[in-house]
């Protein structure tokens, strides 16, 4: 008789469904944006940036994504500093969904203190994407708590989401000095948000694999299991 697979442990088990929420709300948000925005206005209008759908009939959409990424952040434990910068990183994306942009708001409609609320925002933004640069170049890169380091290819691919997501901030503050109207034809702040939001996603969906070969942790040592699932 085959002996009773082993099931993992809880807290990977609840690391691996962080892991993967994290990583597939990022991957929808801006795919769910843009179509939502298609249905309602019947005609595909892409806006500047992400954060500008906030003043459509996608906002509760945006601002509820957000927050379920913060929430998801602020919840995810691991290990230091893994814990500290996933609860700075969940403040900032709550953040950036509370304070407005007020890029793409109707003319005329917003106050002075609207405005230092869309400061807020930039600035809120710019420091999550960091942060998620940080946990796909540092974090995801070193040993687990077993000591076991992830594959080669495993670090390139989270070097490479991370290096994704850094040129997509620089490229996005460059194209600031751009023309109005370029800005407006191109729309590279939007473009570069989606690919750096994209590449968050993925790497967090790929750390969260271990979660797919659970069911096969059974015919494995114990301690090894643990090990894979706490990669």
């Amino acid at each position: 008789m085959d002996p009773e697979p082993r099931r993992p442990p809880q807290d990977a088990v609840t690391v691996r469904h962080l892991r993967l929420g994290i990583g597939s709300v990022g991957i929808a948000l801006p795919v769910a944006l843009v179509v939502g925005h298609l249905i309602a206005a019947r005609r595909l209008t892409l806006l500047d940036s992400l954060s500008g759908y906030y003043h459509t009939e996608m906002r509760d959409v945006f601002v509820g994504a957000l927050c379920a990424v913060g929430v998801f952040l602020i919840a995810y434990r691991y290990r230091w500093p893994d814990d500290a910068l996933g609860t700075l990183a969940g403040l900032l994306a709550i953040a950036v969904a509370l304070f407005p942009t007020t890029v793409g708001a109707a003319p005329g409609t917003t106050s002075p203190s609207d405005r230092w609320v869309g400061v807020v925002h930039q600035v809120a933004a710019a420091a999550l994407f960091v942060l998620l640069a940080v946990f796909c170049l540092v974090l995801f890169t070193r040993p687990d708590r077993a000591g076991v380091a992830p594959s080669r290819s495993a670090v390139r691919f989270y070097r490479a989401c991370g290096g994704v997501i850094l040129v997509a901030i620089a490229v996005a503050l460059a194209s600031t000095q751009l023309p109005a109207e370029v800005r407006h034809t191109l729309k590279p702040v939007l473009w570069c948000e989606t690919v750096a939001v994209f590449a968050f996603g993925a790497a967090w969906v790929a750390k969260s694999d271990a979660l797919f070969r659970a069911a096969g942790e059974g015919s494995k040592d114990p301690g090894e299991a643990s090990r894979d699932l706490v990669a």
